[in-house]
């Protein structure tokens, strides 16, 4: 076991540390970016797989460097066609993404941590311990993993992802960054940020730093209510990050942008549905440029809220609608396999 815990993850490495390791091997350090295609390119996952590398140079890689990859556990298929699948981990910890597929996009819903600290009431992942957060490699392999489902299955290649999935992105900021780099940049799998969303529950510092970085992908706002009293209810992350200061941080990240935010509003049965709710929801939305996405909710054992009907839903799409808001009602998918939003949880865990 020593021996493995020497082995550096050589995937945690920017392509000018893999050059330094190189050189100090006594290696060329254009072999560097070699290495580098054939891990973010062509996610290879064992070096021997690198045909283009001498056997001794491999040999020499797989002595002092590790390749940390994800692997599918298992797979479940809705009546929808949705897949959402569990992967193992490198240390044995387990996650979940799932693929959902409609006549006009390929979207990949990948996770962040394991678990996640933020207790929201109405979701699944919340009743989970946070045990760590994802690598930036364990994020790509979740999307390497499900486009090749989506050829698979359906003959496309992924066309979106969203950091929507189990844990909160803006909590490993740095990771889903890199997660992101790799993802968009010409050496790795190359696709536009602008068809990458990150979803937060809402931590105002960490959305104003998105704005000094300049992020090019867009920004999903969880707000399930306009109203600090019944968001501090159902997220209590909103006690120490008030609808106030997360305006705040909204206008600032679209300052410095120009990204539209998108918001995402569950409907709750008797608790944020009727027009008063509307009307907050629709103040909220003056801030800055936005769409709505209002998303039924999916039951889960552990919580007692119900889905709003129907016609409440409709009546408070209309009144945004009226009020000039681009808005969206998402009919959930996968809710047969508990892939649905907020569902996400580790059932075998629990058994």
């Amino acid at each position: 076991m020593n021996t493995v815990n020497k082995l550096i993850d050589i995937r945690s490495l920017s392509l000018d540390q893999l050059k330094e390791k190189l050189v100090d091997m006594g290696e060329q350090a254009f072999r560097a970016k070699q290495i580098y295609e054939w891990l973010w390119q062509k996610s290879a996952t064992n070096f021997d797989e690198m045909s283009n590398l001498s056997k001794a140079l491999r040999e020499k890689l797989k002595a002092n460097f590790t390749i940390n990859f994800v692997q599918v556990k298992q797979s479940q298929i809705s009546s929808d066609k949705t897949i959402k699948s569990s992967f193992v981990l490198y240390d044995g910890n387990i996650i979940e993404g799932v693929l959902i597929p409609t006549p006009d996009r390929m979207t990949a819903c990948v996770s962040s941590q394991v678990g996640c600290s933020l207790t929201c009431k109405f979701c699944a992942t919340g009743y989970m311990d946070r045990k760590r957060n994802l690598n930036a490699d364990e994020i790509y392999d979740q999307v390497v993993l499900i486009d090749k489902q989506a050829r698979e299955n359906y003959g496309l290649p992924l066309s979106n992802i969203v950091y929507m999935g189990m844990g909160e992105p803006l909590l490993n900021y740095s990771n889903v960054l890199k997660s992101i780099d790799r993802i968009t940049s010409p050496d790795g799998l190359n696709m536009a940020a602008k068809r990458i969303t990150v979803s937060t529950a809402g931590i105002a510092k960490m959305i104003k730093k998105l704005g000094d970085d300049q992020v090019r992908f867009n920004l999903a706002l969880s707000l399930h209510a306009a109203n600090d009293q019944k968001r501090n209810e159902i997220m209590p992350i909103n006690e120490q990050n008030s609808l106030k200061s997360l305006a705040e941080a909204l206008k600032y990240f679209y300052s410095k942008t120009k990204n539209p935010i998108t918001f995402e509003y569950i409907v709750f049965h008797n608790f944020n549905d009727d027009l008063q709710d509307a009307k907050e929801l629709a103040k909220f939305c003056k801030h800055v440029p936005c769409k709505v996405n209002i998303i039924e909710y999916n039951p889960i054992s552990l919580a007692d809220f119900m889905n709003a009907e129907a016609d409440k839903i409709e009546a408070f799409a209309n009144y945004l609608r009226n009020q000039g808001i681009v808005t969206n009602v998402r009919r959930s998918r996968g809710k047969d396999i508990d892939a649905a939003c907020g569902q996400l949880a580790i059932k075998e865990k629990n058994n």
